[in-house]
This record gives structure tokens, sequence and C-alpha cells, in this order.
């Protein structure tokens, strides 16, 4: 490709690119070129572009021939800024190789640190600095990492070397180590090398270099690094750039150090300086958690109640300076930072900023108070929290009434409360979730292997790392309770156990963790519902200001009709009767009905139903006062409803006045091969007219009850299931309106009524515009679209599902998210053609989709005028339907 650029430089306050270039520079090179440009201390490098890694992978992992030509440029570029010559024996520049792809995918790819040392270079970066100890600690880590990255050795082996050393030099800490102990380790490291590849240590700088580079764009393609992908729907075919930097070491003693830093508290949103630092340490031990980090201020100190010094005590003029770039770098970026830093020898260089990654509490409060400082608009914080990750605010906290028996305690890593029996390994983990447990993964650190069990575990617990520890950030994106650090707990993991003092717990035994307060329970510790006020009401007002689309719940408790009025729903959406029949004080009279041989004993069943239905409807339209109610009609197969066992069937007969033999060849009768798609929905309604005349006389005499009580004019809607065209729902809606005149008649009171279809046959949508012509609203059923549109078992999709998104096949989970081409493409069309016959009809959508943001999105561009969803994702959907809203209004005035 001619004219191709590959390669982009920054340093010395000046860059070829800037932060709106992350697309080809990824996330960490475009950021590093913009604190160049506003002229922080940055270390001079170069990235090479992320259209490489897709040239390299379209290319038999190969580079293209320009790449070596402007990689030796940069090189030269950064040599004179450095006045140190990559790969010179006498006056070597050592470098950084890191990813950075254009999403942060935190832990899941390949880094290596202080490249281009060798057995010559050692001792020349030994000499210009005066401390062969730091030359030689370098040196070890350069050939641990090079090693496991590119060579593919499993660093288990040099830890192995380094802990065989220790202990008989009767040493503790690495930093206990001395020149000479660092100098025959990396003797040791280097025969461990020749062993476990048949040749030597790379000692060629550029042959370093390049292995390097293959191997972060090698890692792009790991199994952590695809796992987090799918998890977080980032393409594969975005690539990553790789950033080659100029070393700066934290590692050169005492006036040295390396910390990562948040501009806000990322668990609480608190508008302080968060982070954690290691004096004479490498960026690596900050989040590896091998090393107790320090805190960075005196408060987080005191906080801890840590007896180490903070940065703020122990190195002032640094701190100072960070202060000064995080303020620099807030407001410039208009969000709150994820900042890496290296002090070297008393002077602070930036390695990176990023917009941090938080918790959906910390994600309010830093939005609504960014805000409330003039920093960004009332719609811009809006659009700044992810509603899916409300989510975490929706659920469960230790019920502050409930006993603690506190086991032991570690960090706060990621807020909200989880219960589990412990597993500890990732697959045992994924295996257990299968089986529909709920487990807590429980490991002495987690590395980005670990990333498929953190996704199937309730709460993360580790003995080892600090507050950005890998475990800590990752959790914290799943928006799953953490506790890192708990350094009481010894794991065993070939027995199966973690032993806290006297206290050894095994796999499959019950514990809670609280990731607010640090605190590993006893047992499984019963929990409490959020209180939802402050800074996520503030949030939501704003959001509500902008959204068009209305959001509804489906509802047929009171008790879910209450928490969806708390959660702000403007009405039910969906009301599915049958999930009152099941109750047990009804469940007889229903089987009564259904086993009924004539419509005489079926009317007799059914009178005996009727006030409790009333009743429900009753309830329900009082809760929610005025607000619209969509009722839908007896929708499942009859069978759901039958008597299983000889007890039950005994029982059933008795209520009839019948034997169970003539009750068991009835329900032989209602067998049905495939009862999805057979005698359901409105074909109950045209065999057996007498079920929905008694619905809708209980939902009739309900409103005028409710009218009466609350002072509100109630409006059902009716809503009649699965229909295939007008002919039926006409028939059927023949049978309401004579039961609505009749209640009329015989209450004396006037009311308003809807009457309505459930659009879930290809079928209907197809017919759209016939049915609309009896039809007042069209509620798109989703779940039984999508089931018939792709012809896919809900129940039974989990066997393949998977290995279609894997593959690319589909593009998500059709059940989560609509299948926009096929699903999508019915829903427009009955739109369109039901708006054509009747152009006021109300249309909305009540499957599971209706609390996905990405399917209200798709809702919003079609111009649907409610979403209807489970209670507790109501709050989703009004904050998705803003961002829905707000990205109409960008994309109108682009």
């Amino acid at each position: 490709m001619a004219g191709e650029k590959w390669v982009y430089t920054f340093g010395d306050g000046k860059a070829e690119g800037e932060a709106g270039m992350k697309n080809l520079l990824g996330g960490k090179g475009a950021n590093l070129a913009e604190m160049s440009n506003l002229g922080l201390p940055v270390p001079p490098g170069f990235t090479i572009t992320t259209e490489v890694c897709t040239w390299y992978y379209d290319n038999g992992k190969k580079f293209p021939a320009a790449l070596d030509a402007e990689t030796k440029a940069a090189l030269a570029g950064m040599a004179k800024l450095t006045s140190k010559t990559f790969g010179d024996p006498a006056n070597p520049l050592l470098v950084s190789v890191r990813s950075g792809a254009r999403a942060s995918m935190p832990g899941m790819m390949d880094t290596v640190l202080n490249l281009g040392l060798n057995d010559v270079t050692v001792e020349a970066v030994a000499k210009a600095s005066g401390d062969a100890r730091f030359a030689f600690d370098s040196y070890r880590r350069f050939i641990t990492m090079y090693s496991n990255v590119v060579l593919d050795i499993d660093h288990g082996h040099f830890e192995e070397a380094l802990e065989d050393y220790k202990e008989r030099k009767g040493l503790n800490l690495d930093t206990d180590l001395s020149a000479d102990d660092w100098k025959v380790l990396v003797g040791k490291y280097k025969e461990i090398v020749k062993k476990e590849l048949g040749s030597d240590f790379p000692q060629d700088p550029q042959e370093q270099l390049w292995g390097a580079v293959g191997a972060v764009f090698s890692s792009w393609m790991n199994a952590r690094a695809i796992k987090y992908r799918e998890l977080n729907s980032i393409p594969a075919s975005w690539g990553t750039a790789v950033n080659v930097q100029s070393m700066v070491f934290g590692n050169m003693g005492e006036t040295s150090a390396t910390g990562v830093a948040f501009t806000r508290n990322p668990s609480t949103g608190e508008n302080a300086l968060y982070g954690e630092f290691l004096i004479n340490a490498q960026g690596e031990d900050v989040v590896a958690g091998i090393r107790t980090p320090q805190d960075i201020t005196e408060v987080a100190k005191a906080a801890a109640k840590s007896d180490k010094p903070s940065m703020e005590k122990a190195m002032p003029e640094a701190y100072a300076e960070l202060c000064r770039i995080y303020g620099i770098l807030e407001k410039h970026y208009r969000d709150m930072q994820d900042m890496e830093f290296t002090i070297q020898e008393g002077k602070l260089w930036m390695l990176q900023t990023r917009s941090g990654k938080r918790t959906a509490k910390a994600a309010l409060r830093i939005a609504v108070e960014l805000a409330r400082e003039g920093l960004i608009s009332e719609q811009e914080a809006v659009g700044r929290v992810e509603p899916g990750a409300l989510d975490q605010l929706l659920h469960p906290t230790i019920d502050t009434k409930a006993e603690r028996r506190v086991l032991t305690a570690g960090l706060p890593a990621s807020p909200g409360a989880a219960a589990g029996v412990i597993v500890f390994t990732s697959e045992a983990a994924e295996a257990a979730k299968k089986g529909g447990k709920k487990v807590i993964l429980v490991r002495v650190e987690t590395s980005p292997e670990d990333i498929h069990g953190m996704h199937a575990a309730e709460g993360i617990l580790t003995t080892r790392g600090g507050m950005t520890s890998h475990a800590a950030v990752v959790a914290r994106g799943m928006g799953k309770p953490c506790v890192s650090g708990a350094g009481q707990i010894r794991v065993d993991y070939a027995k199966g156990t973690m032993t806290v003092g006297s206290t050894t717990l095994k796999a499959g035994d019950f514990i809670t963790v609280d990731g607010s307060s640090g605190q590993v329970l006893l047992g499984e510790v019963k929990m409490q519902q959020p209180e939802l006020s402050g800074d996520f009401r503030t949030l939501m007002g704003w959001a509500d200001k902008v959204r068009r689309l209305k959001v509804r719940a489906n509802a047929e408790t009171p008790r879910d009709a209450k928490a969806a009025r708390e959660f702000g729903a403007e009405g039910i959406g969906l009301c599915r009767t049958e999930h009152m029949f099941f109750d047990a004080g009804r469940i007889l009279a229903v089987r009564e009905m259904i086993l009924a041989e004539d419509e005489k004993g079926r009317r007799a069943a059914l009178a005996k139903l009727l006030p409790m239905q009333r009743q429900d409807f009753v309830e329900l339209f009082a809760i929610m006062q005025g607000l619209p109610v969509t009722i839908r009609l007896l929708d499942p197969p009859l069978h759901e409803f039958l008597p299983h066992t000889d007890d039950e069937i005994a029982e059933v007969a008795s209520a009839m006045g019948t034997t169970a033999e003539k009750l068991k060849r009835r329900a032989a009768e209602l067998h049905e091969f495939n009862p999805m798609l057979g005698f359901r929905g409105v074909r109950l309604a045209v065999a057996y007219p007498e079920i929905a005349e008694m619905q809708a006389r209980a939902i009739f005499e309900a409103a005028v009850i409710a009218a009466k009580e609350t002072g509100h004019p109630v409006i059902p809607e009716v809503m009649v299931p699965l229909v295939m065209g007008a002919p039926e729902l006409d028939l059927v809606k023949g049978r309401i309106d004579a039961m609505a005149a009749a209640v009329k008649q015989e209450s004396g009171a006037e009311f308003t009524y809807q009457v309505g279809t459930m659009i879930e046959l290809p079928r209907a949508a197809l017919r759209a515009e016939e049915i609309a012509k009896s039809a007042e609203f069209f509620s798109f059923g989703t779940n039984d679209l999508t089931q018939t549109t792709l012809g896919i078992s809900r129940d039974d999709a989990s066997s393949f599902l998977g290995t279609y998104t894997a593959r690319g096949l589909l593009e998500s989970d059709p059940f989560v998210t609509i299948d926009q081409d096929g699903v999508g493409e019915l829903v427009r069309l009955a739109a369109e053609r039901g708006r054509k016959a009747r152009p006021d009809i109300k249309l909305g959508i009540c499957g599971e989709h209706g609390g996905d943001p990405a399917s209200i999105g798709f809702c919003e561009s079609i111009g649907l005028d409610y979403v209807s969803c489970s209670p507790f994702r109501v709050p989703i959907a009004r904050l998705a339907a803003a961002q829905a809203a707000l990205g109409a209004i960008k994309a109108k005035d682009a």
C-alpha cells in the first residue's frame, strides 16, 4: 500500500498523532500523543498502528515491508531526544513494548519492559547508573517477561528459581537481593531458557524488538483477550496498536517509584486522588499484586490504617507534580482519568492516561458532579453512564440487621455483596454456574486467564493484590463484588481448602463477600434491596427530560407492580394472567376448568376463578393509579397447568367428583408434541370463548371498582395473544366488546378500554394493516417473534448459539439483543403497515428486549411509543431510551 504510514512518533512536547486517532493508534497511543502535545513529561516513543495488526493477520503473521525503515527512523528520533542509542553497547536506549487497543482491555494483552538489555548492555547500564543491582534486577525482569511473552516459557520456572534462591540465602523480599544475587539468577534464568527452548536467550536488540512486537500482535488473539472481547462486545477486526517507548525506571533506588492513580475514586466517585505506588519498583509490581502497594495521599493512608509512608509524605515534589498534571488531564479530557506514572530519581514521567473504569455508583456520582462543576452538560452526563451498569445498583447489599460472622477482611476492591459456594478454579466456577449454583471464586491472585471464571462467579476473593490489581479492575468493570488482598487467608489449591487461623473451609462451603467493606463472612448472609436516591434520582431526572420512549414494566403481582412504580415505570406493558393461575389457592380450579369435558363444567370452574381474577386486577389498577395497564389473555398451552403426580390427579378428581382414570384419559387427549406452536394464545379463546369472557369480565368489573376506590379513571388495555390474522382477533374482540357492554349495563358505570394484540408471529407482522383495523394497539412479543422467525427454540438454543456468535454467524444472542435484520425488519414492517390503517395506533415491545439498551436504540429508531421490561430493568430502559433519543438528536444535527 503505497503512501501508507505505519508509525507515529511522540515526545518532547509534540506528536504526530492526537487523542481523536484512537482507531488508528489505539487508546494508549492516542493518549500518549495527546499528553505529549499538552507538554506533559512523556518518555519519547512511537506507535505502530492498528492497521499493521490487521495486515499482520491478513498476511500470514508477517510485517509490511516499509515498517522496518519507519521503525528505524523512529528509533533514531528517540536517540536524539534521549542521547542514547538502541542497541549501542556503550550507551544503550532501553524500551518498553506495550499493546494498546482502541477499547481499554486491562491486563488482557502482553507487555515487555527493559527491552534492549543483553550481556553487554547490562554492564553499560550498571556503569552509567552507578548501580549494578538496578541493572541486573532490570535484566532478570526482562528475561522473565520476554521468555514468557515471546518465547512462550512458563514464568513459573523463573519464579521457582527465585524462590529457591531466596530460601537458600534466607532472604524474604526481592528488594533484599544484591547485585551479585541478581547476577547469579540471570545466569540461572538463561540456563532455564536454554533448557526449555534448546537455544540461547536472544542477545540482538533488533531481534528482541521484532519478537516483542510480533508477540503483542499475537496476544490480540490469545484466549483471555478473545473472551474479554466477547464479554465486552469488542470486534476482533479492530486489532491492537503497539507502543514502543523509552524506558524510565522506578527501580533505581529510594528516589524512584512507580504507581497507578485515578483522578477520582473509581469505587465511590469521590472527588479525591486515589491510587497506589511502590518505591523502588517497576509498573508490573503494582498491578501484579506481588508487593503490597502504598497509598498516594495521607488521607488514604489514614483510612487504610497503613504503616507505610504515603507518596504525599515520602516524595512531596513528585506528588505536587502529579496533582498539577491530574488537574490538567481531567479538565482536558472532561472525565475521570486512570493514569500510570514512574518516578525516576525524583523526576515524574507519565506513561498512560485513559478514561478510568468505574463502578456504576462512581459513574453516577462522577457524571453528576462533572455536570455541576460545569465541565460537561446535563445531556453529556446522561451519556456518560452505561445503562447496563445500573444493574450493579439495583441489586442487593448485605442486610444491615443480618448477623455478620466475619472470617477475615481484605481490601474493598469492587462494591456490592454476593454469597455463594467456594470454588478455587475458573473451570469449577463455569461448571457450577452451568449447574445453577452461585459461586465465589477464591484465588491467591487472579490473572487474565481467569476472565471466564470471574464472569461465571457472583463475587471474587483474592489473598494478594491491591485496589488496582487485575481482580479489582476486572471485577469493577463487570459489576461484581470483589475483596482483594485478604492476606490472612491461606489457599491450598491441591487440597481445595482456604484457611484463616484455626478455621478451614473447603470447596462447596458457603461464604459471603462484601466488596464495599472488604469483609469476608461465613455462610450465606441475608441481603437487602438498595435505596435509590441522590445522584441516581438526579441523573434519572435529566434522562427523563430528553427521553421520548415511554417505559413500562412487565408485572402481574402487586409486589412487582410496586417495585416498577418505585423504579419509575409509566404503566404495565405486560400482565401475564396465567402467572396468577399458578397460585396454590387457584391451581385446582384451573385444572378443573381444563379437564372438564364440556362447557358447563368449564363455566362452573371459571365461576370460582372470576372473583380471584377480579381482585388481582383491582390491586394492579389501584397501584398504577390511572397509568395504562395491558392485560394479556390466557396464553400458555394448557398442559402447563395439568397435574403430573398421582396425588395431584387424585386431588383434582375428588374436587370434580370423577375418577383418576377418567382424568388421566382427558390429560392424554390434551398432550401435544410441540406445545409452544400448539393449542395456546388466541386459539384457546376461539375454542373455549368462556375463558376469554371470564377474564374480560374480571378486567372490566375491576376497572369499575378501582376507579371508584382511587378516583383515577382506569383505561384497561386487553391484549389478545398469538393472532395469525384479523379474523381470529375480530372473533375474540366481539366477545370482549359484548362483555364490556354487559358490565356497563350491570354496574351503571361508564369506562373506556382498548383491545389490541400481541404481534409474535411473522404472518401477523405481514398482515398488520388488516389487523390494525380492529386492534387499537400492537405489543411486539419479541421473544416468540424471535423463536418463530429464526426457527430457534429459546429453551434449547444454548447448545449452539454460543458457537454461532463466536464464529460471527450471529452478531449477538438474538434472545438478548434483537436481530435487527430479520426480527427487526418484521417489527418495522408491522409498525409501518399498522400505522397505515390506524395512524394513531399505539406501538410497544414487551419481550426481554424491552430492557436491552441496544434493542431500545432500535425501538427509538423506528418510532415505537414504549418499551416494557422487568421491574428491575426499568431504570436501565429509562437511561437507554434517553441515550437513544440523544443519539437521534446527534444524528439529526450531523
